[in-house]
C-alpha cells in the first residue's frame, strides 16, 4: 500500500501511457467494421459525457471566453485525430502512433510562429534527431512516403497546433473545463462528417467494435485526460514527459502482437532516434542535470 500510494501519480501516468499506446490498435481493428468519422463521433460523444459528469459542479464557470477558446482548440484537436485515424488505418498501427507522436518536435516552432517563443538548442537537436528518424522509418528505397505515412506525420503538425492553441487560448483556464469543450466541439465535427461525407450503410455494429468505442471514448479519453490531471498536481513536468512518452513504445508493442507488425533494423533505429528527440524536445534533458544547476 505504501508503494502504491509514494508512486500513485507515476502509475496513472504509466496507465495512461499505456492506455494512449493501444489505441492505434484498437482503431486500426474497430475501423474494419465503421467508417473513421462515426468511429471518431461515438468516442467524442463518449468522452463529452464523462468529462462533463466529472465537471459537473464546474459548469456554472463557463462563458463565451471559454466557449470560444474550446471551439478552437477543440478544431485542431478533431483534425488531429481525424488525421492519426486515416493514417492507421492505412499503415500497421505501432508505426503510425509514432509518426503520430512527432508532434512535440513541432511544437516549439509552432510555438515560435504564434506565442513568439523561440526554439532551444534542445528543440532543434531534436527536430534533426526526428527528421532522420521519419526517414529511416517511412522512407521506402526510392526516396517515396506512403499516404499513409504522410497522414500520420500531418495528424502530428494537427496535435502540435492543439498544444500551442491551448497554451494560447487556455491559459488560466480550468484545464478540465477546456478538456470537456475541446471534445465537445470535435464531437459535433465528426457527426457533421459523418452525416455529410460517409455512407452510413457500411456500418457494421459487433460486439467487438461497442467494447472498443467504449474504450476509447471513456477510458482512453475521458479517464486518461482526468488521471493525468490529477498526477500532475504531485509530479514535475519532466517526470510526466518522460513517463507518457512512453506510449510510443507501448504502441509497437501492441501493434507486433495484436497486428504481427514486422521490424526492420532500418525501422527499429528510426523509432530510437524518434523516442530519443522527443524526450530530449519535452525534458530538455533536466533529468541529467544536478538540482542547483536547474535552479540557477
Amino acid at each position: 500500500m505504501n508503494f502504491i500510494k509514494k508512486y500513485k501519480g507515476k502509475l496513472m501516468l504509466l496507465f495512461v501511457a499505456l492506455a494512449w499506446g493501444s489505441t492505434m490498435v484498437v482503431i486500426k481493428g474497430a475501423t474494419d467494421y465503421i467508417p473513421p468519422g462515426f468511429l471518431l463521433a461515438c468516442r467524442f460523444t463518449l468522452a463529452s459525457a464523462a468529462l462533463a459528469f466529472i465537471n459537473r459542479k464546474k459548469l456554472h464557470m463557463l462563458d463565451k471566453d471559454y466557449i470560444k477558446s474550446g471551439i478552437i482548440i477543440g478544431l485542431c484537436l478533431f483534425l488531429a485525430y481525424f488525421t492519426q485515424t486515416i493514417g492507421v488505418m492505412l499503415e500497421m498501427p505501432g508505426k503510425s502512433h509514432f509518426l503520430s507522436s512527432a508532434y512535440c518536435v513541432f511544437v516549439p516552432w509552432l510555438a515560435w510562429a504564434f506565442l513568439k517563443e523561440r526554439p532551444t538548442k534542445y528543440n532543434i537537436t531534436a527536430a534533426i534527431m526526428c527528421a532522420v528518424g521519419i526517414v529511416l522509418v517511412s522512407v521506402s528505397g526510392g526516396f517515396s512516403i506512403s499516404i499513409g505515412d504522410s497522414t500520420s506525420i500531418l495528424s502530428s503538425v494537427f496535435w502540435a497546433s492543439q498544444i500551442v492553441a491551448i497554451a494560447k487560448f487556455g491559459k488560466g483556464k480550468d484545464p478540465m473545463l477546456i478538456s470537456m469543450l475541446q471534445f465537445m466541439t470535435s464531437g459535433v465535427c465528426a457527426w457533421l462528417f459523418t452525416i455529410f461525407a460517409e455512407d452510413l450503410s457500411t456500418i457494421q455494429l459487433n460486439t467487438p467494435v461497442i467494447i472498443g468505442v467504449l474504450y476509447l471514448g471513456l477510458i482512453c479519453s475521458g479517464m486518461c485526460f482526468s488521471l493525468q490531471t490529477i498526477a500532475q498536481e504531485t509530479e514535475d513536468p519532466t517526470s510526466v514527459s518522460i513517463i507518457l512518452s512512453f506510449e510510443n513504445i507501448f504502441g509497437i508493442i501492441c501493434g507486433v502482437l495484436f497486428f504481427n507488425e514486422t521490424l526492420t533494423v532500418r525501422s527499429v533505429i528510426g523509432f530510437t532516434l524518434m523516442f530519443i528527440a522527443i524526450i530530449v524536445s519535452e525534458t530538455e534533458l533536466s533529468f541529467l542535470r544536478p538540482k542547483k544547476q536547474l535552479a540557477q
